[in-house]
């Protein structure tokens, strides 16, 4: 005997499918971030496209979230176009995404938040190659330098290191402005650089940084004691 399917067995099937899917979602963004202290999840499709493994929209809020050692205050993403590994995730199966996934982001990092990424290698190789860029003549030493604080101040990125040398540590400060020229490119602006409390440089520009194109940056501010990030992201399966 056939099974008859009322429209009440059919909204309860695609409840249980939606639960299913955004629990799998919040283990795959968990898998992603070492620590986070709150997420927010909604999904936007329709009843048959999420049967078939296709979402236009998944809309996701998380608050003090850790990913690769870099601590976020908070962001909030708007992903589109998602093509998912639905039958597999009904299965129990982890979510895979099957193709690229563009999310457009709004990202806050307080200047306390920024401290506490120092130890991470995807910041402090970021930094090392700032300083690399800036001061040539460093090549190897930049890659031992120990990061000991950065503020924000001004409108300006202070950071605060220590140089290894053969003798006594070197102290050494970096003051820049961050100005977005396009999509894919920072200039470093208002640089003043001093060793040892002495001014070695001192530029109002010229220094690009290339943030490669996946990234399409609308938006990047250093407010009071935080910095705001909105742009674009490609999502990599």
């Amino acid at each position: 005997m056939t099974e008859k399917l009322t429209p009440a067995t059919n909204n309860k099937k695609l409840r249980l499918i939606t639960k299913v899917l955004t629990a799998a979602i919040k283990l795959w963004l968990k898998t992603q971030l070492t620590q986070v202290s709150e997420i927010e999840i909604e999904i936007g499709a329709s009843d048959r496209q999420l049967l078939s493994g296709c979402i236009p929209s998944v809309s996701i809020f998380a608050a003090n979230a850790i990913y690769q050692g870099i601590h976020v205050t908070r962001i909030q993403l708007i992903a589109e176009n998602i093509q998912i590994n639905i039958g597999s995730i009904l299965k129990g199966k982890p979510l895979q995404l099957l193709e690229i996934v563009p999310v457009v982001a709004e990202m806050v990092v307080e200047e306390q938040d920024l401290n506490n990424s120092l130890s991470s290698e995807l910041l402090s190789t970021a930094l090392n190659d700032v300083l690399l860029k800036l001061l040539p003549e460093q090549g190897e030493k930049s890659k031992s330098i120990s990061w000991q604080e950065i503020t924000i101040d001004n409108q300006l990125l202070i950071l605060y290191g220590i140089l290894p040398t053969d003798s006594d540590p070197t102290s050494l400060e970096i003051s820049v402005g961050l100005e977005l020229l396009n999509g894919q490119e920072l200039q470093l602006t208002q640089i003043k650089i001093k060793k040892k409390k002495k001014p070695i440089l001192e530029n109002n520009s010229g220094y690009h940084l290339d943030l490669g194109s996946d990234v399409d940056l609308q938006e990047l501010t250093l407010k009071s004691s935080q910095i705001l990030c909105r742009g674009r992201i490609n999502v990599n399966p």
